[in-house]
């Protein structure tokens, strides 16, 4: 494998429905409110059939890290309730493919992601950061299968009380290395901050 191709399997494990899962995930549109860790822009460029086959996003992206990725997915096959798979090109290429499997009251969800980096900060330094780009999109994934739960509560609720008692999605890090270093030295602190004793 070339050092510049990545393969990620993600396994999530939701408390919901099949039908509230797709509902969420098919919303692309709405990815910057209900997963804005990583999705900070999304422009619809084709809605594709009834299914969502020949639908086309344009996306703007980041992760942890103090970069942002620019992408196009396109949905080539959908399999009703079960499978979802994407064509990615732009700063990477390549396929994710989402299935789901229910279990009684939950739902497992894996997304298998198989990519190679185009971008050339991403590309030209793969074999120096490769762990640590990787550890980017772990990162990214552990906040949405975070804002897919917040997300599906909210769909739930049934009053608007209910609703605002839902805490909100987790939010982007800062876009540029000076903000982001700030940033992260701010987060440490806390983390390492002895707690308050009374």
């Amino acid at each position: 494998m070339a050092i510049n191709n990545y393969h990620f399997v993600t396994q999530w494990r939701v408390q919901a429905t099949v039908e509230e899962v797709i509902a969420v995930l098919g919303d692309a549109m709405g990815l910057p409110r209900w997963w804005p860790a990583v999705y900070l822009d999304v422009q619809e460029i084709a809605p594709g059939d009834a299914a969502g086959v020949g639908r086309e996003i344009d996306l703007y992206t980041k992760g942890w890290l103090p970069y942002t990725l620019r992408w196009r997915f396109h949905v080539s096959e959908v399999e009703a309730m079960k499978r979802i798979v994407l064509l990615a090109e732009g700063d990477f290429v390549g396929r994710g493919i989402w299935t789901l499997q229910p279990d009684r009251d939950w739902v497992n969800i894996t997304y298998d992601w198989k990519i190679t980096a185009r971008k050339p900060l991403l590309r030209s330094l793969s074999f120096l950061f490769k762990p640590i780009f990787a550890a980017n999109h772990h990162w990214a994934m552990r906040q949405g299968e975070e804002s897919l739960r917040l997300e599906i509560a909210r769909r739930r609720a049934t009053t608007e009380q209910a609703r605002k008692a839902i805490p909100p999605a987790p939010g982007p890090t800062p876009t540029t290395a000076l903000a982001f270093l700030q940033y992260a030295v701010h987060s440490g602190l806390r983390m390492v901050r002895p707690a308050h004793r009374k």
